[in-house]
C-alpha cells in the first residue's frame, strides 16, 4: 500500500502493489500538516492535471482510477467503461497558499460542466465531471462554488459532488495510473527533459513538484 499523504479527516489510500504501475512503497515520505489532498474528474485527466499544475500552491498531482469497484484496473479497462472507476486528478496543495475552495473554482475554469455526456458515465463512458470531498467543509465548497457557477451559465450543470467514502465508511481506493499519463504533455513535447530530470516511473512522476509545474505551465503556454 503506497499513500502519497494522509489525510486527516478523510483518509485516501492508494494501492501501488500493482507491477504494472511501477510503484514501490515509499511509506517514509513526510506528511506536514499544510499540505491537503482533493480529487476531481472532469473528462480526461491529462488536460486537468495540466490545469492544477500551474496553480499556485499546488504541490504536486497525480492522475489515476477513482470510484469504482475493481482493484488495480488498467487504463484498457477502466476505459470499456464497465468498473465504476473514472479518469481523475489528485491534487496535493499547500492550503496556506490555496484553498480548497479556489480548486473548485479552477475545476469549474477547466473544462465544460454542462456537458451532457457525462450523464452518460457508466454507461457509455467512464468520464464523468465530478468533485469528490472529504468532509463536510469541503462539501459546502464544492456546492458554494457549483452555485455560483451556475448562475453564470445558461445551462444546467451535470457535475456531480459526491464523498471519498461509501455509506458503508469504506474509503474508495484512487488507483494511480500507468507512467505514460502522468504529466503527459510534458512528456509529449520534452522527454529528453524528462529523462534529464530522471522522471520514467509513475512514482517518479507524481511525486516530483517541477514536473508538476512544468507539466502546467508548458500545457498553458500552448
Amino acid at each position: 500500500m503506497y499513500k502519497l499523504l494522509p489525510k486527516p479527516k478523510s483518509q485516501i489510500h492508494e494501492d501501488f502493489s500493482s507491477e504494472s504501475h511501477e510503484i514501490a512503497s515509499i511509506d517514509h515520505l513526510p506528511c506536514p500538516e499544510f499540505l491537503r489532498e482533493a480529487i476531481f474528474a472532469a473528462g480526461r485527466f491529462w488536460e486537468l492535471e495540466a490545469a492544477f499544475g500551474c496553480l499556485e500552491g499546488v504541490v504536486r498531482t497525480a492522475v489515476g482510477y477513482f470510484g469504482g469497484d475493481l482493484i488495480k484496473p488498467s487504463y484498457k479497462e477502466v476505459s470499456e467503461g464497465k468498473t465504476g472507476h473514472t479518469e481523475a486528478v489528485k491534487v496535493t496543495y499547500d492550503k496556506r497558499r490555496i484553498s480548497y475552495r479556489s480548486l473548485c473554482k479552477a475545476f469549474w475554469a477547466s473544462h465544460d460542466p454542462t456537458n451532457k455526456d457525462f450523464l452518460r458515465f457508466g454507461i457509455e463512458t467512464h468520464y464523468r465531471s465530478a468533485i469528490f470531498y472529504g468532509d463536510e467543509d469541503e462539501r459546502k465548497a464544492a456546492r458554494e462554488t457549483k452555485v455560483k457557477q451556475q448562475m453564470k451559465l445558461n445551462k444546467r450543470i451535470v457535475t456531480k459532488i459526491v464523498p471519498c467514502s461509501r455509506p458503508t465508511n469504506n474509503d474508495l481506493v484512487f488507483y494511480i495510473a500507468e507512467s505514460r499519463h502522468h504529466k503527459y504533455y510534458l512528456q509529449m513535447d520534452h522527454i529528453g527533459l524528462c529523462e534529464s530530470l530522471n522522471l520514467r516511473s509513475a512514482e517518479q512522476f507524481a511525486d516530483s513538484h517541477l514536473a508538476c509545474k512544468l507539466n502546467g505551465y508548458g500545457h498553458l503556454i500552448n
